[in-house]
């Protein structure tokens, strides 16, 4: 079993302060937009239960899966939890239609294992969305001065770029679809001075999109040689990518 990274921070309790908060609006507005037209059956957010990253998904059963149960009144929001290894998911190969998960590879020091069980538990044409920070950014640069109190919730040998995370994608056959930066304001504790800093949002993504201090990628899981069929008046049109195969194992009991 891999051995998990302990965290400078809990990222959840990072998450409550000003920048957190700042990063933790840009992310949910990317994985939002992401899960909104991903269809199928059965969705799980693997970490941070306090966070609702599949709202905007509109599939019948959404769970939630970590390494530790979740207080009482954060489990009553997800239809299931289930407390599991991020190593060794406890579901069937081939019976998820979509996978978030958010920082995930930064609490652990096999990040390319936890793809890989992301990989057998997806269907094909299923989807998966991961956030990270971008160790490249201003915020990773910060993290590394030495004799600075550390920024950011994990220490920076634990970050994983965004190049390296398509890397791995395309390694096990994923089609990376979409991928964005966001959050280019310096290393602030504050939000009025987050606010003073709001232009750079802006400004980033046009000028030095790869400084952003958060990334969001989504990739489809695609699997060479399978043909997706359907009746014959509907085969000029483009298929959704998930709607178009049907589940074998429904994810009913946890």
């Amino acid at each position: 079993m891999a051995e998990e990274i302990a965290p400078i921070v809990e990222l959840a309790e990072w998450f409550e302060t000003p920048p957190g908060q700042y990063a933790l609006r840009w992310e949910q507005a990317q994985f939002d937009a992401v899960v909104a037209d991903v269809f199928g059956y059965n969705a799980l957010q693997v970490g941070l239960a306090e966070l609702d990253l599949l709202r905007a998904n509109r599939m019948p059963f959404k769970a939630y899966v970590g390494e530790v149960m979740p207080e009482p009144d954060v489990a009553a929001r997800w239809q299931a939890c289930t407390v599991a290894d991020p190593h060794a998911l406890p579901f069937e190969s081939g019976s998820i239609d979509l996978l978030v998960l958010p920082h995930a590879f930064e609490c652990t020091d096999a990040p390319h294992e936890i793809l890989r069980e992301v990989e057998r538990v997806l269907m094909p044409e299923g989807r998966v969305v991961i956030s990270g920070f971008n160790p490249w950014s201003l915020w990773g640069a910060r993290n590394r001065m030495p004799g600075m109190e550390p920024w950011l919730p994990h220490a920076p040998s634990a970050q994983v770029s965004l190049a390296r995370v398509k890397d791995w994608l395309k390694l096990l056959s994923f089609e990376v679809d979409r991928g964005r930066f966001g959050c280019y304001a310096p290393a602030c504790r504050t939000d009025v001075w987050l606010d003073r800093w709001k232009f750079m949002e802006s400004a980033g993504d046009r000028w030095w999109a790869v400084c952003g201090a958060v990334y969001v990628v989504s990739a489809i899981k695609r699997v060479a040689g399978m043909r997706l069929i359907g009746p014959a008046w509907k085969q000029k049109r483009k298929a959704p990518a998930a709607a178009s195969v049907v589940a074998n194992h429904r994810v009913g009991d946890l």
